[in-house]
């Protein structure tokens, strides 16, 4: 039975007036089902279900993600010690680099960011915790690929595609495969304004013993700040030390 060949309509609805109220942060009746092409009574139905169920709260006639999801969040993001541990770690390139470093893991063929900090210097775009990212323009999510089997590589591209962000990104699959062969080799992967233009990243892959794939940590920055040998040797080697470390913990934690 293929993914999604089985779903209740009703939860899918559910999800989407949620993802909305955060997107829109918060919204009306009239606005949601606007914006979602659902008839009022519909979404009020599902938003009366959240308020109850105290997951959404209404301010006059504006409806807000409530803050019981705290709860749920934390729990997935905390759930492996591995991601735990890499918190602490992330501060540290964040402090080190006084750019924007993060740790990203991988569910359901998209990167997620479970840490995020930002030093002094770093550049704030809207990549916030828990949010998703493709994986084939990111740095991170290269790195994540590079480790993965070629199946599922293979998977993760026909389900989502290689849509453009921007100019830079790639979008034909030989292109990504000959990449993917380069990350592998070297050990860690570049992103040269293919996410967000004029911003460059390098991205590290964090594996368990065996091989399988954790996550990954990257650092971001300016393109006219992480060039040349920042971008080509110092930032690679500040992360590979960095997910020495973390690897080993894992190892023997």
């Amino acid at each position: 039975m293929s993914e999604g060949s089985r779903t209740l309509k009703s939860g899918t609805t559910l999800f989407r007036v949620l993802e909305s109220l955060r997107e829109s942060d918060g919204a009306s009746v009239t606005e949601l089902a606007d914006r979602l092409g659902l008839a009022k009574s519909t979404v009020h139905v599902h938003l009366s279900t959240l308020k109850a169920a105290r997951y959404v709260v209404q301010e006059g006639d504006v409806y807000y993600v409530g803050l019981r999801f705290l709860g749920l969040s934390e729990y997935a993001r905390t759930r492996r010690e591995a991601y735990r541990l890499a918190e602490s770690l992330v501060v540290e390139l964040a402090e080190e680099t006084d750019e924007r470093a993060q740790f990203i893991a991988e569910e359901h063929g998209k990167g997620i960011y479970l840490y995020r900090e930002t030093g002094e210097r770093a550049v704030r775009t809207d990549s916030g915790v828990g949010k998703e990212i493709l994986l084939h323009s990111t740095a991170a999510g290269k790195a994540i690929l590079a480790l993965f089997p070629d199946e599922r590589i293979h998977e993760i591209v026909d389900r989502w595609g290689l849509p453009a962000r921007t100019s830079a990104t790639i979008t034909d699959k030989k292109r990504l495969w000959t990449e993917i062969e380069t990350i592998r080799e070297r050990g860690y992967a570049f992103n040269r304004g293919e996410n967000i233009e004029s911003l460059n990243a390098v991205g590290v892959p964090v594996k368990r013993s065996d091989g399988t794939v954790i996550g990954a940590f990257s650092v971001s920055a300016p393109a006219h700040r992480l060039e040349g040998e920042r971008l080509e040797t110092q930032v690679p080697e500040l992360l590979l030390g960095v997910t020495n470390e973390l690897e080993l913990k894992i190892a023997y934690s």
